[in-house]
């Protein structure tokens, strides 16, 4: 699979995701496109699509949290508007 079908892959996922939980994707197509991007490459060479904004620490306990979406997300978009990665946003 190349880059660009896991990154279509990660999007459609994302996609879906936000809209099940209300959620809407970063508006910003370069900066969306960049979460995206890291999160399929580290699909691509960890298998599970960690966060690109947090460290992979090689504990699969710990490193289970960070899997998008992390569990921090839900905390983070209702404090913050968007989650850490930016990828995740509240609709207003």
């Amino acid at each position: 699979m190349t880059l660009d079908e896991t990154k279509l892959k990660v999007l459609n996922y994302a996609e879906k995701y936000a809209a099940r939980n209300n959620y809407k994707l970063n508006p910003d197509p370069e900066a969306l496109d960049l979460v995206i991007e890291g999160l399929a490459k580290r699909r691509e060479k960890f298998g599970p699509q960690y966060c690109p904004c947090r460290i992979v620490t090689g504990n699969k306990e710990q490193d289970k949290k960070i899997i998008c979406p992390c569990v921090y997300h839900k905390d983070e978009i209702e404090e913050n508007g968007m989650c850490h990665c930016a990828l995740f946003f509240k609709k207003y």
